[in-house]
C-alpha cells in the first residue's frame, strides 16, 4: 500500500511538473512571436499579428493544474509553510495530540474542498460550459485537475492522521525546520567584518 500511494504522489507532482514546463514553453513561444511581430514591423512598417490563440486562458488553467497537482507531494516533503511556535513549546503527548488534531481538520477542509469541487465539476461538465477564449475550452478540463489535486491531498492527510495515531513521526516533520536551523546556525557577518570588507572593495 505504501509503494502505490507513493507513486500516486509523485505522480501528480509530476504532472504539476510538467503543467509548469508547458507554461514556460508557452510563455516563450509568445516572446518569440512578439519578437517576429516587432522585427516586421521594423522591417516592413506593419506587424503580422502573430499570437497563441488563448494563450492566457490556457497558462492560467496550467498554473490552477501545477498548483493543484502538487499539493500532495509538497506536504510530504515538508515544504507546506507550518508555523510551530506553539506547538514546539507543548510537552511531547501534547504535540502528538495537536498534530493529530491539525491534520484532522486539514482531512476535513480538504475534503470539504473536494466534495464542493467535485460538484463544481459535474456540473460544468452537465451544462457544458466553456472558456470565453478564443478557443473554447470545457471548463470541466480544467476543474477535473483541480479535482484530482484535492482528491489526493486528502488522501495524503488521511495516510499521515493514520500514521501519526499509530505513533509514527509524520512524514513532514523536521524537513522544513531542519533547513531553517542550518540557515540561522551558519556564522553571521558582523557589521565590522563588512566594513573591514568595504575598505578594499
Amino acid at each position: 500500500m505504501r509503494k502505490w500511494l507513493d507513486v500516486l504522489y509523485k505522480s501528480c507532482f509530476w504532472l504539476g511538473a510538467g503543467s509548469v514546463a508547458l507554461i514556460c514553453l508557452l510563455v516563450v513561444c509568445q516572446v518569440l512571436l512578439n519578437l517576429i511581430d516587432r522585427l516586421s514591423t521594423v522591417l516592413t512598417g506593419s506587424a503580422i499579428g502573430l499570437t497563441i490563440p488563448s494563450y492566457a486562458d490556457f497558462t492560467g488553467f496550467l498554473l490552477a493544474a501545477a498548483s493543484f497537482l502538487s499539493l500532495a507531494h509538497t506536504l510530504r516533503e515538508g515544504a507546506h509553510i507550518r508555523v510551530v511556535l506553539v506547538v514546539g513549546q507543548l510537552p511531547e503527548k501534547m504535540q502528538r495530540m495537536a498534530e493529530i488534531w491539525c491534520i484532522a481538520f486539514g482531512l476535513a477542509t480538504s475534503l470539504y474542498f473536494t466534495w464542493y469541487t467535485a460538484k463544481l465539476t459535474y456540473d460544468s461538465f452537465s451544462y457544458n460550459d466553456l472558456s470565453s477564449g478564443m478557443i473554447a475550452v470545457p471548463i470541466w478540463i480544467p476543474q477535473a485537475a483541480m479535482l484530482l489535486g484535492l482528491f489526493v491531498l486528502a488522501v495524503a492527510l488521511l495516510d499521515e492522521l493514520v500514521a501519526v495515531c499509530r505513533g509514527n513521526t509524520p512524514s513532514y516533520a523536521g524537513k522544513g525546520e531542519k533547513l531553517l536551523a542550518a540557515e540561522s546556525q551558519a556564522e553571521p557577518i558582523s557589521s565590522a567584518a563588512v566594513r573591514e570588507k568595504g575598505k578594499y572593495a
